[in-house]
């Protein structure tokens, strides 16, 4: 056992071990992160330690152990909340002992700085306090706060099932309550349910009790209900004490969290009510934060409960108001994006109706649907950031492009970057590949997102993507090319330079680019043999191409079938169809912007090359079929 320097007391050996029997370390770790059966009586989630989209946390109850194969974080449950919690190994086995309900004993003189079971204490008083509030909400001072509820469309059902309850005017009701309890005066204003004269820190408003996402009470949200109310904030929030920090709470997380991970979705609004209105509405996975914009710890907090799931599969949906305040907090968002592994929405009523108010106004079905109509945050900040931009004049066509673009280059799914390029254009009405030269060079320059109008961006050189640089190879929207390039290598017999009408333009990503040159370099020196492999290293421009290529020769095909001619020439008939896809895209955009009145010649000149790329499509279609 080491000695603590944190405190003048050393804690009993016996009872360090007693929490550590007690305190089941899957129920603790759960607590903070979904786990899924593992199988052997092991279960597994997302690592709270490290950044990771697949799981490799795995924690063991039986023996008591976590450990992950990801970052090599391991230990046993103090272990565990000390580190979760950047705890002292003091302070991590007293939080424990509370929730499970040890009286800790200290060996040597002076105890501990802060009470044993503090906490604990701290809990039941605000358990105390919310069964208090809630007793309230049915009596005659409380008729405003009924009234406010009912206006809103809350019955008293709804009150009991989310805890609203009801602070008093008298001011002291609450501390004589509690002290009849047995809690102690320092207790709570610890707590900060009492203020250090006595009085109730709430008083004559109706109340919230924000719980942890164990259904714990750690504090309360308040809501103005008086015009000679003292304190003049419409919402005031419980103090940070020991139980409560408003940077690592969000209300409703204990009625949401199951629903949260199951679903691999959270719905972020913007007040208790909201809350309250989305639940009832069939939206059970809505939470909010409380008394503080959303933020950093949020973000982590919501990754550990969606759980493993594919990092761009989860949802994470902001609804904001239409006006400027929306407009600003969504920025404010889209600056911290990188802290989620999930994909992150919008979720916008155009008439401006909160939650709350469009499930009173239009109904619950309504509810529903404004998160189902949801964008991705990009498209809804960029809109926000070209909208204030005069794109009547190619000049403020220009200047919006300048500032749209870093907002796309800096798309954590660059399988969405060249669609958000195309619909860039379309906005816009400029060239498909001008916008996309455009993105490039913010991606250069790690441009800052959103420049204002009165600051244009500077135009640099574009800098072309290396070959170096090597592709995910999970990345979905390159699967095709990584697959094609696997064929070729796998199954080299009748391989090519001109293999299925397939060119260097086909594939995306350059590190794939350069593969399939090097395949054709390699097929153009001689008869295909056993060296194949070999040959084709030999031709790669770059030493780190040549981890690329010993990948995809490693990595099995993804078929069953016996990879012969009409299933090669299928997959290379895919790929195609991809570029081609693409090109008929830009096409149609240039179609738009091409007046068939007044320039007859050139509209014509590209509706035809447009029908001949349609016929080719088809072509391609009918070939890409099977198993590929």
């Amino acid at each position: 056992m080491r000695r603590l320097p944190d405190v003048a007391g050393r804690i009993n050996d016996a009872d360090v071990a007693e929490v550590r029997d007690r305190a089941r370390i899957d129920e603790i770790v759960g607590s903070y992160l979904q786990l899924r059966n593992a199988g052997g009586g092991s279960k597994k989630g997302l690592c709270p330690f490290h950044d990771e989209k697949t799981p490799s946390f795995q924690v063991t109850p039986a023996k008591g152990l976590f450990y992950c194969f990801g970052c090599g974080e391991g230990g046993d449950v103090i272990t565990f909340v000390q580190k979760v919690d950047n705890l002292s190994f003091a302070e991590a086995v007293q939080r424990l002992a509370d929730k499970v309900g040890v009286q800790l004993r200290y060996t040597d003189s002076g105890g501990p700085s802060v009470a044993p079971g503090l906490r604990m204490r701290l809990l039941e008083a605000h358990q105390a306090a919310a069964e208090f509030f809630a007793q309230q909400l049915t009596s005659p001072d409380a008729l405003v706060a009924r009234q406010f509820l009912d206006q809103r469309g809350f019955d008293r059902e709804a009150a009991e099932r989310f805890g609203v309850g009801y602070a008093p005017r008298g001011g002291r009701e609450l501390a004589d309550h509690l002290r009849a309890r047995g809690f102690s005066h320092s207790e709570l204003v610890t707590g900060g349910l009492v203020r250090e004269r006595g009085w109730d820190f709430f008083q004559g408003r109706l109340l919230w009790p924000i719980r942890d996402s164990a259904t714990s009470v750690l504090g309360f949200g308040a809501r103005r209900l008086h015009d000679d109310d003292r304190m003049p904030a419409k919402y005031v929030n419980t103090p940070e004490t020991p139980l409560y920090k408003k940077s690592q709470v969000l209300y409703g997380l204990d009625l949401a969290r199951t629903a949260i991970g199951k679903k691999s979705q959270a719905v972020i609004v913007e007040g208790y009510t909201d809350v309250m209105a989305c639940h009832l509405a069939g939206v059970d996975t809505a939470i909010a934060s409380c008394g503080t914009a959303f933020g950093n710890d949020h973000a982590k907090l919501l990754r550990r409960l969606m759980g493993d799931h594919d990092a761009f599969n989860g949802e994470v949906i902001f609804t904001f108001d239409g006006d400027a305040a929306g407009q600003a907090a969504a920025m404010k968002v889209f600056s911290g994006d990188a802290n989620f592994i999930s994909q992150t929405y919008v979720a916008v009523e155009p008439s401006g109706l909160d939650p709350c108010d469009l499930r009173l106004q239009q109904g619950e079905a309504e509810v529903r649907e404004l998160v189902a109509r949801r964008v991705p945050l990009y498209r809804f900040v960029m809109g926000n950031v070209i909208a204030g931009f005069d794109l009547d004049r190619v000049e403020g066509r220009v200047q919006a492009l300048r500032a749209a673009a870093p907002l796309v280059a800096s798309i954590r799914d660059k399988s969405m970057v060249s669609g958000y390029v195309r619909e860039l254009a379309n906005w816009l009405v400029l060239d498909v590949d001008e916008v996309r030269t455009e993105v490039m060079r913010a991606a250069s320059r790690g441009s800052a997102p959103a420049a204002p109008p009165d600051r244009p961006v500077q135009v640099d050189e574009p800098v072309a993507p290396q070959p170096s640089a090597l592709p995910d190879p999970h990345d979905r929207d390159l699967v095709v090319e990584r697959e094609t390039l696997k064929l070729a290598l796998h199954t080299p017999d009748g391989f090519d330079p001109q293999w299925y009408g397939l060119t260097t333009d086909d594939f995306a990503h350059p590190a794939y680019r350069a593969v399939f040159n090097s395949l054709q370099a390699a097929a153009s020196a001689g008869e295909i043999g056993p060296d194949w492999t070999d040959r084709v290293r030999g031709q790669l421009p770059d030493e780190r191409l040549d981890q690329l290529v010993v990948q995809l020769v490693v990595e099995p095909l993804t078929t069953n079938r016996e990879p012969d001619a009409a299933f090669t020439r299928a997959y290379a008939a895919k790929l195609q169809l991809i570029r081609l896809t693409g090109e008929i895209g830009d096409m149609k955009s240039k179609l738009q912007r091409t007046n068939p009145v007044t320039d007859t010649g050139a509209y014509n000149q590209m509706f035809s090359v447009l029908l001949g790329l349609e016929s080719r499509r088809a072509r391609l279609k009918q070939l890409a079929v099977g198993d590929v």
